[in-house]
């Protein structure tokens, strides 16, 4: 396997020393991606072990120049909060384009997809994690691996937790399509074991999306998954955190605002 360091300079806008795995096959997928890692400053000149985050949409977090609308700017607030001694290995994997809906859910929405949701999983665990594992210096067990996206990567968040709590012990669900497959993910919550980690889920007010799902529509249906949530036994403060952003808009710029203090509560 040959990781090399992430291209920067002419509108590339990485910092920090990340490196980028090209063309990763996915067997249970049938396709390949770019996979980019993260890892944290003190990295090269320790040994220690870290945590690690997988986030969805790869090529919206780091840099500019590969994103769709705009960069988490991932790599620049984990350097910061480095200062703060917080520090994780992040590993971005990249949507597949077209097929991004139907990745990102295990439910079939009549209109839009989905359905390959849990081949999508099994790839992360099956195939990118060991990859991880075995490259890098990580902690590799549920209480130190979270995973994290936003919109439909929101909703597959939710759902990997739930359906592998033996691989996942946080998750952060950012703006999350809950609407998708009209609903399915709220009967699987409801369903599913509750299993003791870290939860953190956010919404903002000005979620107008592509899917032409209102605003209010959207925060109503993550205010019913917050009810459900607490129903199951999360604790707000201590184990949950649940933000309503007055300001939140449905894009990456938000998100990147967000985005160090889902890390401090998941985290820290």
């Amino acid at each position: 396997m040959h990781w090399r360091a992430h291209p920067n300079g002419l509108g590339h806008t990485v910092v920090g020393d990340v490196r980028v795995l090209s063309g990763l096959k996915s067997p249970q997928l049938d396709n390949k991606r770019d996979i980019a890692v993260y890892l944290p400053p003190s990295y090269a000149r320790s040994h220690r072990h870290y945590p690690v985050l997988y986030m969805h949409d790869g090529q919206n977090i780091f840099d500019n120049a590969l994103s769709y609308v705009g960069e988490w700017q991932v790599d620049e607030s984990m350097e910061m909060l480095a200062q703060e001694g917080l520090e994780a290995i992040v590993v971005g994997i990249p949507n597949a384009g077209v097929e991004r809906l139907n990745e990102y859910s295990p439910f079939r929405d009549p209109k839009h997809g989905g359905g390959k949701g849990q081949a999508y999983l099994e790839f992360l665990i099956q195939t990118v994690k060991p990859l991880v594992d075995l490259e890098f210096r990580t902690l590799p067990g549920r209480e130190n691996t979270g995973v994290m996206g936003s919109s439909m990567g929101g909703l597959i968040s939710l759902y990997a937790y739930y359906r592998f709590p033996q691989v996942f012990g946080k998750a952060g669900v950012i703006s999350p399509s809950f609407w998708f497959a009209e609903g399915a993910i709220y009967g699987y919550v409801e369903g599913a074991a509750q299993v003791a980690g870290k939860l953190y889920m956010d919404v903002g007010y000005r979620e107008i999306t592509l899917s032409h799902v209102s605003s209010r529509r959207y925060l109503e249906g993550v205010r019913r998954m917050d009810k459900l949530l607490l129903q199951k036994g999360w604790r707000p403060g201590q184990d949950y955190q649940y933000l309503e952003d007055k300001e939140g808009v449905h894009n990456e710029a938000h998100w990147a605002r967000r985005f160090p203090e889902v890390m401090r509560f998941l985290f820290g």
